[in-house]
């Protein structure tokens, strides 16, 4: 099912992944694979990136950057290929994704010797980034009944789908809740209206994409080929600013 439709599709320039990422999932249609065991082989890619950003192995740290991004494309499509979708993958998927993220400018600050504080801030930078574009893209999927396991806003535990237990969804979304809640609060702060307002024009959410999770471990893998580790940081925070030039844009075009 696709998550919007043509006349309202959008170059996301975060979401490079995603031709890789289906024929990852055709391939696996037919098999005993699941989309979850999709996101697990995303972990792990992320995990082996890790490993060789502290071996000075830039070049693979950044193939397993880029992979990992191929993976979280390809859990999802394998969901809808498979008509299997749910929440347990939906929450597991976004919980995988915010804690590798800290673990990534962890590993960054650790070989360029920078301060954990800018670390901490790059990574509220870097989470609330993803948030914003997040949330500008629920709203305009759930204007055309797009996927509807994602929610404008996760305030109420979810009915477990069919194939799944309420147990485990309940679970999920409370840790769900915990890493996520203050960021999403925080950006529905700074534009309330957004909820409400008309679809957004194609170019303004291809401008959004650049703070897609896709896009900004693509900026990293390229500050790490072009041996920029010690910008990568900083640049993240800097990087922030635009939050505020793109809800202003937001409401401009609204008016």
């Amino acid at each position: 099912m696709s998550k919007l439709p043509k006349e309202h599709k959008f170059i996301d320039v975060s979401d490079y992944g995603r031709p890789a990422g289906k024929y990852i999932a055709k391939i696996f249609k037919d098999t005993s694979v699941t989309p979850v065991q999709i996101t697990i082989a995303f972990i792990i890619s992320g995990l082996l990136a890790i490993v060789f950003m502290l071996k000075g192995a830039y070049y693979l740290a950044a193939l397993f950057l880029i992979l990992k991004s191929i993976l979280d494309a390809a859990d999802g499509e394998l969901a809808r290929i498979k008509k299997t979708p749910s929440y347990t993958g939906r929450y597991f998927d976004s919980i995988a994704d915010i804690i590798l993220n800290f673990m990534f400018l962890l590993t960054i600050a650790y070989i360029t010797e920078t301060s954990l504080i800018y670390a901490f801030l790059a990574f509220l930078g870097i989470e609330l980034q993803g948030t914003l574009y997040n949330y500008y893209y629920v709203i305009l999927r759930n204007k055309f009944n797009g996927d509807t396991t994602s929610r404008v806003f996760e305030n109420k535990k979810p009915r477990a789908m069919p194939g799944e237990k309420q147990q485990t969804v309940d679970g999920f979304f409370r840790i769900y809740r915990l890493l996520y809640g203050k960021f999403d609060r925080l950006i529905y702060m700074l534009d309330p209206k957004a909820v409400h307002s008309k679809p957004f024009p194609n170019w303004f959410m291809t401008a959004v994409s650049i703070f897609g999770l896709g896009f900004q471990l693509l900026i990293i893998s390229f500050m790490l080929i072009l041996n920029f580790e010690n910008y990568i940081i900083s640049f993240f925070i800097a990087y922030s600013i635009l939050i505020f030039l793109l809800i202003g844009i937001r409401r401009s075009i609204s008016k």
